[in-house]
C-alpha cells in the first residue's frame, strides 16, 4: 500500500525537477524554489497528453533536458553507495548515476498519469542564513488523504539543488542504500552495475515482475 503511495509523489518529484526550466527560477531561496517549481511542473502536466500517458521517450527527455539544473543527481547516487562510491572507478561512478537515474524514471513513469489537481501545503520554512543544508517540508492532498513529502537541498555556487525526498517518513537514498550495499558486498561494483543494466532492461521490455 505505501509503494501505492509513493508512485504519484515520487513522479511528481521528477516532475518539479523537470518542469523547471519553463519559467525563471530563483534557485537562491530554496522554500521558494520549490515552490514555483511545483506550480509550474502542474501546469506544465495538464497540458502534456504525452507525460500523462506515460511515454517513457517523453518523460526521458524531460528529464535528461531539465533535471540538472535543480538536482545533483550525482551526489544522491553517491550518498546511496556511500563508501563503496569511493572504490568505483569515474567510469563505473558515470555509468551508475545514468542506470540508477534510469531505473527510477523508468519505475515510476507511468504514475506521472496519477498527477493531476492534487493540492500542495507547505510547512513554516526554518532554517539559519548560514545552513547550507536544509530540508523543505510539505503534505500533498491526494484524494482526500494528507501524504508528507519533503525535499532536501544543499547550496552550491550555482544556487540550491534537490538531493533526496522523504514520502511518507521514507527518504530515497536510505531506500536503497541496503540494496545497493547487498549487490556489492556479493558482486562487486560491477555487480551493482549489471544488476541495475538488467533491471532497466526487463522495464524496458515490460518483463519486470
Amino acid at each position: 500500500m505505501k509503494k501505492l503511495f509513493l508512485l504519484p509523489l515520487f513522479a511528481f518529484f521528477l516532475a518539479v525537477c523537470n518542469g523547471a526550466s519553463a519559467q525563471a527560477v530563483d534557485t537562491s531561496n530554496p522554500d521558494v524554489m520549490i515552490k514555483t517549481v511545483t506550480q509550474q511542473v502542474l501546469d506544465q502536466i495538464k497540458a502534456d497528453k504525452q507525460i500523462q500517458s506515460g511515454n517513457i521517450t517523453r518523460i526521458t527527455e524531460l528529464v535528461n533536458e531539465k533535471i540538472l539544473p535543480y538536482t545533483d543527481f550525482t551526489r544522491t547516487t553517491r550518498l546511496v553507495m556511500g563508501r563503496n562510491w569511493n572504490t568505483a572507478t569515474p567510469q563505473q561512478q558515470k555509468d551508475i548515476v545514468e542506470q540508477f537515474k534510469m531505473l527510477l524514471i523508468r519505475t515510476y513513469s507511468g504514475a506521472l498519469a496519477q498527477v493531476r489537481d492534487q493540492q500542495v501545503q507547505y510547512k513554516p520554512f526554518r532554517a539559519a542564513p548560514e545552513d547550507t543544508d536544509v530540508v523543505v517540508r510539505s503534505v500533498v492532498i491526494n484524494n482526500g488523504s494528507p501524504i508528507q513529502l519533503d525535499y532536501r537541498l544543499y547550496k552550491t555556487p550555482q544556487g540550491w539543488k534537490v538531493y533526496d525526498i522523504n514520502v511518507l517518513g521514507a527518504w530515497l537514498i536510505q531506500a536503497y542504500q541496503q540494496q545497493f550495499n547487498e549487490q556489492i558486498s556479493q558482486h562487486g561494483v560491477d555487480g551493482l552495475l549489471q544488476f541495475l543494466t538488467q533491471r532497466n532492461q526487463q522495464l524496458a521490455s515490460g518483463k519486470a515482475s
